[in-house]
């Protein structure tokens, strides 16, 4: 079964968009990720800013790309839903670290910030109603 199948048979409240939807979104989401983060990756690994701001960024990496197995490969709605507050939170935490370095990165990111927050609340509602 493929992930917009399985997304289709949740039980979703009457807000969540049609699954054909996140691929597109999320395509113009990893376009900003990849440009944004690998900024700060290059600039921490060559001394421009400190090292330890490059730490929510990875972190922030390993949630994102851990939610689609968990969500539907493990069939795990709990596990995801957690996963998704750590998306949001270490994204929160990555925008606020840079801010002082590079305000444009935080800047970039709010749309990022603004479709974490909206899938935290659908997952959530998610969760909830499965």
């Amino acid at each position: 079964m493929d992930t917009p199948q399985k997304y289709a048979e949740l039980i979703q409240p009457s807000w969540a968009p049609p699954s054909w939807l996140f691929g597109p979104v999320w395509t113009v989401l990893y376009v900003i990720i990849a440009y944004t983060f690998g900024t700060v990756f290059y600039k921490a690994s060559t001394g421009q800013i400190p090292a330890i701001v490059a730490l929510p960024f990875a972190l922030n990496l390993v949630f994102n790309l851990a939610f689609t197995p968990i969500q539907f490969g493990l069939n795990n709605n709990a596990l995801a839903a957690v996963d998704i507050l750590l998306v949001v939170g270490t994204l929160i935490w990555a925008l606020v670290e840079v801010w002082p370095h590079l305000p444009w990165v935080t800047y970039a990111n709010i749309p990022y910030l603004l479709w974490g927050l909206f899938a935290t609340a659908l997952q959530l509602t998610i969760t909830y109603r499965n």
